[in-house]
């Protein structure tokens, strides 16, 4: 029985870094080149071009969000198989954040999907003139925008969370913790400034973010190996 639950340890940690790490893969194709490519901040009528131009490639960036979600609850149920030892109640506690925060991103994806109800209404309301529809699809797209930087806060209560879990189990570095806890704060910090400080630039926080990516390759390389005795 013991060696079974050591051996679900060692495999939780291996399957919540192939869950961060399709995460960390997916996720900068969306925001680093789809959402450039075709969204325009501050030319309505231009996004809704590139869109209808490129409905698939659109699509294809609501899915990729989407994978994400559920990579989220995989990586949040793993992680507390693997941390529960140390801490059973934090543990299942930062579970539940991590599900709260895979629904904050549903609920924001929404609104790409109405982007896509909203050029089909284009088509078939002849009522709708084209610059409503235009500002319409905008708005949506703030709104998915603003609600992701939302989620991204949560996100950031979550790692901090995780930090303090992860400071408490011994057989995870100190430094990890640490790590996590930094890049928490930096996701906080960082998306804060779209509802309270947007004219302050918190560019210089991008090396927290990097405490995650080296968690991932910790669980992916020394944490599939953990065995408890």
């Amino acid at each position: 029985m013991l060696k079974n639950s050591n051996l679900t340890v060692g495999r939780a940690a291996l399957i919540a870094g192939l869950a961060v790490l399709v995460m960390a893969l997916t996720v900068p194709i969306v925001e680093f080149y789809i959402f450039p490519k075709l969204v325009d901040y501050r030319n309505a009528a231009k996004t809704t071009q590139n869109i209808t131009n490129n409905t698939v490639l659109f699509s294809l960036a609501i899915f990729i969000h989407f994978l994400t979600v559920i990579c989220d609850i995989v990586s949040g149920w793993a992680l507390y198989i693997f941390l529960k030892p140390a801490n059973k109640n934090l543990a299942l506690v930062s579970a539940w954040f991590r599900i709260v925060n895979a629904a904050f991103t549903i609920a924001a994806l929404a609104n790409l999907v109405q982007v896509l109800s909203l050029l089909k209404t284009g088509e078939y309301f002849t009522s709708v003139q084209p610059n409503e529809l235009n500002d319409l699809i905008l708005f949506r797209i703030h709104s998915f925008n603003l609600q992701w930087r939302f989620m991204l806060v949560f996100f950031g209560i979550y790692m901090n969370l995780l930090g303090f879990l992860v400071l408490q189990a011994k057989y995870v570095p100190t430094i990890m913790g640490i790590f996590l806890i930094l890049t928490g704060a930096g996701y906080i910090i960082d998306n804060l400034k779209y509802f309270f400080y947007p004219e302050i630039d918190t560019g210089f926080l991008w090396f927290t973010y990097f405490g995650e990516l080296v968690f991932m390759f910790w669980l992916l390389i020394k944490g599939r190996k953990v065995r408890l005795t």
